[in-house]
């Protein structure tokens, strides 16, 4: 009998088949009001980033054996919690998204 797969996750063979444990994972750094990745550490803090300067989330690439790079994102306080991944079509949607200012905060009224 095959395992069943949760229901909204249907990525857990992809997350299965890769290894998190040597991913290079990298604080998400963020533009004030902005979404999405821009620089390097010391970047200007953005939602990505917590309190304290510290980014809460990370990212990684990881490239699979089918030759795809998947993107995977997580807690940075939670490093053994869940781990979200995204094929290189999401990953582009998304991109392509943010790019477009989907998902820029409203202008104050």
């Amino acid at each position: 009998m095959s395992e069943r797969i949760p229901a909204g996750d249907e990525k857990a063979d992809v997350r299965d088949r890769l290894d998190l444990r040597s991913a290079r994972w990298r604080p998400l750094h963020t533009r004030a009001g902005s979404a999405g990745p821009v620089g390097p550490a010391g970047s200007d803090p953005g939602p990505g980033v917590g309190n304290h300067g510290t980014a809460t989330v990370e990212f990684a690439f990881l490239t699979q054996g089918d030759g795809a790079t998947y993107v995977a994102l997580r807690r940075a306080g939670d490093p053994d919690g869940t781990v979200l991944v995204f094929t290189p079509s999401e990953w582009d949607a998304f991109l392509a998204g943010v790019r477009d200012g989907e998902f820029d905060r409203p202008e104050a009224l």
